[in-house]
This record gives C-alpha cells, sequence and structure tokens, in this order.
C-alpha cells in the first residue's frame, strides 16, 4: 500500500483546511486509516482515525468538534477536514493504515505517507 498526503499550506488562525490521502497498490477498503501529526521537536501524535465497520470515527481531545475524518472508498481516499484552525495546529500531518489494536499508536499502523505541512498563522 502507499499513500500519498496532500492538502497542506499556510493558513490563517481560524480558517480551514481540507487534506487528501490518496491509496494505491492494494484494497484498503477494509483497512483502518487516520491521520497522525508532528510539530518541531514533539512526538507524532494521533489525530484521527475511521474504521470498519460503520466508518466509526475517533478523535483526538485537542482536534474533536474541529476536524473531520471521512473516506471515500470507491476512489481509495481519506480526508481531514479542518476548521477552526489554532497555531498549536501547526505540524506535518501524516495518514496511516493498517489493522490496529490500539487506534492512538502509531507503531501499530503498517503503511504511512510522506507527510503535508500544515502551518497556521496567528
Amino acid at each position: 500500500v502507499q499513500l500519498q498526503a496532500s492538502g497542506g499550506g499556510l493558513v490563517q488562525a481560524g480558517g480551514s483546511l481540507r487534506l487528501s490521502c490518496a491509496a494505491s497498490g492494494r484494497t484498503f477498503s477494509t483497512f483502518y486509516m487516520a491521520w497522525f501529526r508532528q510539530a518541531p521537536g514533539k512526538e507524532r501524535e494521533f489525530v484521527a482515525v475511521i474504521r470498519r465497520p460503520g466508518d466509526v470515527t475517533t478523535y483526538a481531545d485537542s482536534v474533536k468538534g474541529r476536524f473531520t475524518i471521512s473516506r471515500d472508498s470507491a476512489e481509495n481516499l481519506v480526508y481531514l477536514q479542518m476548521s477552526s484552525l489554532k497555531p498549536e495546529d501547526t505540524a506535518v500531518y501524516y495518514c496511516a493504515a493498517g489493522y490496529v489494536r490500539h487506534l492512538t499508536i502509531k507503531r501499530e499502523y503498517d503503511y504511512w505517507g510522506q507527510g503535508t505541512q500544515v502551518t497556521v498563522s496567528s
């Protein structure tokens, strides 16, 4: 499975961005698909995950109510809609895929995209 993240950029605080993750190389419809982020000097942290069956979603407390993860299985795409962005959301955002037991543990995800930079100015 190859993952390609895109959609990052520079946005003012309070603005919105939508990240996309394109999957190829294998049917990904049953994978757990997640977004993580890594700010300079910090550990990579969980942001959100969407899982089957039912496309159940889970979010980090820091983004709950502001970010929405969704998937388009027909197009092998996963999205992260980010709203009400804050400067502390500035990070490189990574999409990840796999079959995991612990949703927020990055080492359990087998496949990673290359990351896309999100910068939120105050």
